[in-house]
């Protein structure tokens, strides 16, 4: 197994338990203080840490925690084995299965819950309570408890109730129709933005909530929504219109300023400029001999002339290679970059001075390498890693409830009658 993040210093030990709801088995992570018993994710002991979180699952798990994984059993993915986006989120974590249909699987949610730190699910709002394990079920147990919920649209309102999903809400957000061109809008993102924002959004409360808890002792009900997160990542946007009226639209690769826009170049390729400020424009127009057009330095004088700038540089560009200009704006000291497929990108020798891909050899139920995001930070001191690979469903579900103190026994019957 290949390590190719960050591993010096020491982590406190925290359990995190998250999966599913499907036909009524649980989809929660439990962030739990390891009081008396400090395990890697195989058992083995290890030293106290102190506490660190995940971002979006994955990054919560590459970050710092013994993870334990509730989900309900999903048997025809099993026989297809693991699939990418269960590898992608389910590293360093332990998998534990209940069917919180069932009382005495309740029961052991709870007492999971106990000592836990921290609790994240994205049930629909209002079900984990339906069920008797809300915020108000779970502080009477636990009052450091801190208890994150995600759902669409929040706990309330008038779409409180209602699902979604990272399209839907790319959709209703307003973030679609910001992309594409005029011709083909709206345009959902390549990648699954929201889903990763809304859970960079949860870390990021969830790491607040234990420093106020630090002050105050007390625990906390965090609700997240994925449509707040969509507006969020839409601020700047968000602010222009309320100030301005205008609507947004799909602008292709073109901002306000030519200067931080995209260029054909020669051999067909997008090059992505970045001369925002007066300093980058002026160095880019003395390089590119145009002096003339180095005065127009400030916003308003770029936007006032962004025709003229725009045609000048396209015919600039379309003299060279964009990796050629990438190589020369790079030693000028102007930002710039080739438009990039994903294996180029993974390719690029900056994502692997930065450690950011973690190999595997294999994992249970995948027979071959596989590599995973970690973080994108890292600490000066320990950092992000990835200690296991993803578990299958339901892998840990006898050690865990036996570190509860159940017997085999019970353990047997919890099976037979799919309590697990």
């Amino acid at each position: 197994m290949k390590h190719l993040g960050p591993r010096e210093g020491e982590r406190q030990e925290n359990r995190i338990a998250s999966g599913d709801i499907r036909d009524g088995y649980t989809r929660a992570q439990l962030v739990r203080r390891s009081i008396l018993r400090h395990r890697d994710i195989r058992g083995e002991r290890r030293p106290p840490e102190h506490p660190e979180i995940d971002v979006r699952d994955h990054v919560l798990a590459a970050d710092w925690s013994d993870i334990v994984r509730e989900s309900g059993p999903d048997l025809a993915h099993n026989r297809r084995g693991m699939g990418t986006s269960y590898l992608t989120q389910n590293s360093n974590k332990r998998c534990l299965t209940l069917n919180l249909k069932d009382t005495r699987a309740r029961d052991v949610l709870r007492q999971l819950a106990r000592d836990a730190d921290v609790l994240v699910e994205n049930y629909r709002s209002g079900a984990l309570a339906e069920l008797g394990l809300g915020y108000a079920d779970l502080r009477a147990i636990n009052p450091r408890l801190i208890y994150c919920s995600m759902t669409g649209y929040g706990q309330d309102g008038p779409k409180g109730k209602h699902n979604s999903y990272d399209p839907v809400i790319q959709g209703i957000s307003g973030l679609m129709s910001t992309t594409g061109t005029a011709a083909v809008s709206p345009l959902k993102t390549g990648a699954p933005v929201i889903d990763y924002a809304s859970g960079l959004s949860g870390a990021f409360a969830v790491s607040c909530a234990l420093f106020q808890r630090e002050r105050t002792g007390q625990g906390q009900h965090i609700d997240c929504s994925m449509l707040d997160a969509a507006l969020t990542m839409m601020s700047s946007l968000v602010t222009s219109y309320l100030f301005s009226g205008h609507v947004p639209v799909p602008r292709e690769n073109d901002l306000d300023q030519a200067g931080v826009s995209g260029y054909r170049a020669r051999d067909g390729a997008m090059l992505m400029l970045g001369a925002f400020n007066a300093r980058q424009n002026r160095r880019l127009w003395m390089a590119l001999g145009r002096p003339d057009l180095a005065d127009y330095g400030s916003l308003e004088l770029q936007e006032a002339h962004r025709d003229e700038i725009a045609q000048a540089l396209r015919q600039i560009i379309a003299t060279r290679s964009a990796s050629e200009w990438e190589a020369y704006f790079d030693e000028i000291g102007v930002p710039a970059g080739r438009a990039r497929t994903l294996d180029e990108a993974l390719a690029l020798g900056q994502v692997r001075h930065r450690e950011f891909v973690h190999e595997f050899d294999s994992a249970p139920g995948v027979d071959r390498a596989f590599a995973v995001p970690t973080a994108a930070f890292r600490y000066l001191h320990g950092g992000p890693k990835v200690d296991s690979p993803p578990r299958p469903l339901g892998a840990d579900t006898d050690a865990i409830l036996s570190e509860l103190g159940l017997d085999a026994g019970k353990i047997a019957e919890f099976r037979r009658d799919g309590v697990v």
